[in-house]
């Protein structure tokens, strides 16, 4: 790598770490606490079946639980293929994602504040898991061993920290929005921005299309519903659950290493 060439991978991992400050600076400091809204739990698609309530709601996190346990049964199996680093990094995401889908399943058989928690604590963990995954595929391996532990710390941190604010009637989303969102930003950065690792550009953008998709499902998710016609209708969060799932597979099959690493 020439000087220049040097500089210039500088310069852009301190652009990610300026676009980390700002972000954590926007969202602690210029945006008011943001507390859960009630109305989150009532769904479109309330119906049970099997006696399964929220049946379509529980079923579609099938999907996310058999390609994160997909992802995890690779990282466990190819050993020799992955630096013990990014080993980690990619576990951690990948069981993040198996246990989110089994978390909002358990949260959709009775959706209240409480059982949200085992929904989004798994969920942040991958979050975090993935950030550290891409510092570790482009910028240092020894970055990634070392902030790992943090990264998830920070997640389940932004967890309990809702709990903790929403049990005191003073709920605050904040730190969890930032957990949520930032990783796909920085993801993004790092995979446009610093190129020639093992993941390529193309399978993060159509990881983050999808869960762009899954969060459009979510908003939308009264309206798609109400797009069916009875027994056949499919609502927003349940395609959301699916989306997302897509989402994970494009990022294992970036992912998967295809021959033993550099």
């Amino acid at each position: 790598m020439s000087a220049i060439d040097c500089c210039s991978r500088r310069a852009r991992v301190a652009g990610l770490i300026v676009l980390a400050a700002l972000s954590a600076g926007i969202m602690l400091g210029l945006v008011s606490p943001i507390a859960q809204d009630p109305a989150y739990h009532r769904f479109a698609d309330q119906r049970a079946w099997l006696g399964v309530p929220n049946f379509l709601n529980v079923i579609s996190n099938l999907p996310l639980v058999i390609v994160g346990g997909a992802g995890t049964v690779l990282v466990l199996r190819r050993t020799g293929q992955w630096p013990s680093s990014l080993r980690s990094a990619w576990g951690v995401t990948f069981v993040g994602v198996l246990l989110t889908g089994l978390g909002s399943a358990y949260y959709h058989l009775r959706p209240d504040n409480s059982s949200l928690v085992w929904d989004r604590l798994p969920m942040a963990i991958g979050f975090m898991g993935f950030l550290a995954a891409m510092i570790g595929d482009r910028v240092s391996l020894r970055a990634a061993a070392m902030l790992l532990a943090p990264f998830v710390a920070a997640g389940i941190g932004s967890v309990v920290w809702w709990w903790w604010t929403e049990s005191r009637g003073a709920g605050d989303l904040r730190p969890y929005a930032l957990v949520q969102f930032f990783p796909l930003v920085g993801g993004l950065y790092l995979a446009a921005l610093l190129p020639g690792g093992r993941i390529g550009l193309r399978p993060v953008v159509f990881a983050l299309a999808w869960y762009a998709g899954a969060k459009v499902f979510e908003v939308l998710d009264g309206p798609i519903g109400r797009m069916g016609v009875g027994d056949l209708a499919i609502s927003g969060h349940t395609l959301k659950h699916i989306a997302a799932a897509a989402g994970t597979w494009w990022l294992l099959r970036g992912a998967t290493p295809t021959s033993t690493t550099r």
